[in-house]
């Protein structure tokens, strides 16, 4: 059998009997459950799915030697795995694991060691990397064969996953069902998203309220924004100048753009855009926003004022809860469409983006202040 269809006989299998672990040892089971079920780090399962099923299609090899460049004869491509057939599996049947190989991640780039125990990996948290190495040791001492550690992980994805939908849709429905003819207030929809703001793991969240006010807007200012560039992407990469880049709706050339921190805004950021960004675009930008959520020096500001003679660009920095309050109250009869427009785009963002928890906060905010 192939390795695609060793993954699709055995995800057959699991949905036929989501009630029964494939594993009879709680200790090992309870190894699994850490690796496939924890929140902050979604690159280890990952792991356990590459290694495993290369044990499966090809019993010969050692679980715990992902890595051909240590030069036994009993090694594999760990990432070879992950890249050609974990992928487009976990995108097929959306299981939670991180987007990309975990092969790649700080941990687990640049070896040529085993998989032991004793293996000192940087990642966090150190537990799942902990729980990670001794279940590629449980299957070498037979503790457990590499097919039922398979087995069981995609079990553990199949129910993570329903889990997650089934509280996102009681909480959808329960927004609904908390809907009244008369809408919140502006300054109850800052409350929302300031308080959405604070939670762990924002950094992507003032993209899009930028990009929800755009989307908000778009239709009376004839302007809208270029589709959002991946979290993790780089600029450089992208070519994009911005984090939210804006165009007429009469042509391509982006005239404003949105660079978002999480952070204080300093006058070496101001000039990296400046030299690394619009004196290199092909782009006629007329204004170019910082977005922060952090207090704004006035010698920042004073140093904005002064970049217009130079570049002939404004260029600006602008508090995230200030701007979206301004918007707010500028756009006052729209608020409800703002809303909802954010909403969409942090459901829409992957997880590597917006987590599940994060998700589930803003969900619960809304909730909460509808009800009211």
């Amino acid at each position: 059998m192939t390795p695609d269809e060793i993954l699709d006989e055995i995800h057959k299998e699991v949905s036929q009997a989501l009630d029964h672990p494939f594993v009879e040892r709680d200790d090992i089971l309870h190894r699994i459950e850490l690796v496939s079920r924890n929140i902050s780090n979604r690159a280890g399962v990952r792991v356990i799915l590459s290694c495993s099923l290369a044990k499966v299609y090809d019993a010969s090899v050692d679980i715990r030697k992902p890595y051909t460049e240590i030069g036994d004869s009993d090694t594999f491509s760990g990432r070879a795995f992950d890249e050609r057939y974990i992928a487009p599996f976990v995108t097929l049947h959306e299981l939670p694991c991180n987007p990309t190989t975990a092969f790649l991640t700080p941990a687990l780039r640049n070896r040529n060691t085993v998989l032991t125990p004793d293996l000192n990996l940087s990642g966090r948290p150190k537990e799942v990397y902990k729980a990670l190495l001794k279940l590629l040791t449980d299957v070498y001492d037979e503790s457990i064969s590499a097919r039922q550690l398979l087995a069981e992980t995609i079990r553990q994805l199949i129910l993570f996953r329903d889990e997650k939908k089934q509280r996102m849709d009681s909480l959808i429905a329960s927004l609904k069902s908390a809907h009244s003819d008369v809408p919140i207030s502006a300054e109850q929809i800052i409350t929302i998203v300031e308080q959405h703001l604070a939670t762990k793991g924002a950094s992507r969240l003032p993209v899009l309220v930028v990009a929800a006010a755009y989307v908000t807007a778009g239709p009376y200012l004839q302007e809208s924004i270029l589709p959002l560039e991946s979290h993790n992407a780089a600029d450089s990469q992208t070519q994009a100048i911005g984090d939210v880049q804006v165009v007429l709706e009469s042509g391509d050339n982006v005239v404003t753009c949105y660079e978002m921190k999480m952070k204080r805004v300093t006058i070496a950021d101001i000039d990296l855009a400046v030299q690394e960004k619009l004196t290199r675009t092909p782009h006629i930008v007329d204004n170019y926003i910082f977005i922060t959520t952090d207090i704004i020096d006035p010698e920042v500001i004073e140093y904005t004022r002064s970049m217009y003679d130079v570049t002939g660009v404004e260029i600006v920095v602008l508090d995230c809860i200030g701007f979206l309050r301004h918007f707010l109250h500028l756009f006052h009869r729209h608020r409800m469409t703002f809303l909802d427009a954010y909403q969409e785009l942090v459901l829409a963002e992957p997880e590597s983006a917006v987590s599940q928890p994060l998700k589930e906060v803003f969900l619960t905010l809304r909730q909460a202040a509808e009800s009211d």
